[in-house]
């Protein structure tokens, strides 16, 4: 752990970071999760401008892989360069991206649009935990009550992302959920450039010293990887690519090959393989987000092409969602901190057991409006739960150095997960939820999946600590 600053006072270590500083992280944080679930009810209005469904899915599909590829690549910077910096570089493309998208011509430019704020959003939550946990190590404060700010703010986010966008959508046009993230981005850049979180990544690189520290043969190796692997996952909306399997394998073998052999790697792959906690939890992580994406992406279609609700209607009808998942995000939190990681992700994994079971079981076409809140509702239990408790875990064990790029892979994960529900619901449904055979079909796939990670959670010898840990990384912690 690093010296505390002289500035510590006694007692100080037991304090939380200040809202001024998770506050002002939190703004440009909400980027990704608003900019993400906002599309999911915009998708109808941009393929009746553009006249191309498969063109649009590519709309999406560009944001999640630049996203997947460019969250860990964009922690490691903040650790060169400074969080700050990359923080608010991330927050200007996020503004040019949505100026581009907003005047785009066809969907190739909107395509292109998406890419540069897939870069953006993808810069901000790697290094908003790089200078959280920095502000704690040096003022000697607690960073948990910080990372549950960011957790909550997030969840809130992404839960009302469809009420939201589908507000937007059905008063101004799906263009008004792009010029949305302008006065966020203004906002964010004031809070943060304002807030006291320093340098927050050591001290400033050269660009010599930056080259060599970067491990560049390792990033492109790693973008080859995961980009080949994502456009095969996407490929399965249509025409499955197999030719990019072997891509993948050779591109993930020659990754880990170099990195085992890097001075400096992008990422330790020796550190992450002893760290058991952190690369379960990065697997478990994967199998949660691909179950939350079935219900993100499914639900809503469901109620629109069967139930026949609007946009708006669709989006109203998921905002039970979001509030349970703030209480549940800060009732995890205070499980987490009392009993630690396990008893935080049984609960989250039950809770998604029962989601499961329960849209099987009663959500039809004919059921009552006030049942489909219902479900709803339970939904929003393990979207808390299990989010807080994951990133709570990878907090606890990567220190104030590899945060951002474990936070970062936490991303990869997610956004995985994202295109691996594309394969999901395109196997249990086709090419969209027009029936309830194809909702229940997607509901026994995260049936199948929850029971395996509360199996998963129930023997797992790698667990982390309980409660707050700090100064502990990969390589530094194991069980």
């Amino acid at each position: 752990m690093t010296a505390l600053s002289s500035r510590t006072s006694p007692g100080a270590e037991d304090l939380p970071v200040p809202f001024r500083v998770s506050g002002a992280l939190a703004t440009g944080s909400v980027l990704q999760p608003l900019n993400s679930s906002m599309i999911a009810v915009a998708i109808v209005g941009i393929a009746a401008q553009f006249g191309s469904t498969s063109g649009v899915s590519w709309v999406i599909s560009a944001m999640y892989i630049t996203t997947a590829v460019g969250a860990p690549t964009a922690g490691r910077l903040g650790s060169l360069f400074g969080a700050r910096r990359v923080f608010v570089g991330g927050l200007l493309l996020v503004a040019a991206g949505s100026v581009v998208g907003m005047l785009a011509p066809s969907v190739g430019w909107l395509i292109a649009a998406y890419v540069l704020l897939g870069i953006g959003i993808s810069a901000h939550m790697p290094n908003a935990m790089t200078m959280i946990r920095s502000y704690a190590e040096r003022y000697g404060r607690s960073s948990r009550t910080a990372l549950t700010t960011l957790v909550v703010c997030g969840q809130s986010v992404a839960a009302l992302g469809p009420t939201i966008g589908g507000l937007l959508v059905g008063t101004f046009g799906w263009h008004s959920i792009l010029w949305v993230n302008l006065p966020v981005v203004l906002l964010s850049a004031i809070a943060v450039i304002r807030a006291d979180v320093g340098f927050a990544g050591g001290r400033s690189a050269s660009a010599g010293e930056a080259l060599r520290a970067l491990d560049v043969m390792g990033i492109v190796l790693f973008l080859i990887a995961i980009t080949s692997l994502m456009l095969l996952l996407v490929s399965f909306r249509d025409r499955p690519l197999w030719w990019l399997l072997p891509v993948v394998g050779i591109g993930s073998v020659l990754f880990v090959w170099w990195e085992l052999r890097a001075p400096q790697p992008f990422f330790d792959v020796r550190a992450l393989v002893r760290n058991r906690a952190l690369s379960n939890t990065l697997v478990r992580t994967m199998v949660t987000y691909t179950c939350f994406y079935c219900v993100f992406f499914g639900i809503p279609q469901w109620l629109q092409y069967v139930r026949g609700m609007s946009a708006i209607e669709a989006g109203l009808t998921m905002l039970p969602v979001a509030g349970v998942s703030v209480i549940a995000t800060i009732a995890g939190s205070r499980l987490y901190r009392r009993v630690g990681a396990r008893a935080t992700l049984l609960v989250g994994t039950v809770a998604l057991l029962v989601g499961g079971i329960l849209i099987v079981s009663v959500e039809r076409s004919t059921a009552p409006l006030l049942v489909l809140l219902l479900v709803a509702a339970v939904l929003g239990i393990p979207n808390g739960f299990n989010n807080i408790g994951n990133q709570s875990l990878v907090n606890a064990v990567s220190s104030v150095e590899e945060v951002g790029t474990a936070i970062g892979m936490f991303r990869t994960m997610a956004f995985i997960g994202a295109n691996l529900s594309v394969v999901v619901l395109q196997v249990t449904a086709g090419n969209s939820i027009d029936d309830d055979e194809g909702l229940h079909r997607m509901a026994w796939f995260i049936i199948a999946a929850a029971a395996a990670l509360v199996a998963g959670v129930v023997f797992s010898r790698h667990m982390g600590p309980k409660g707050e840990v700090r100064g502990v990384g990969p390589g530094h912690y194991s069980e």
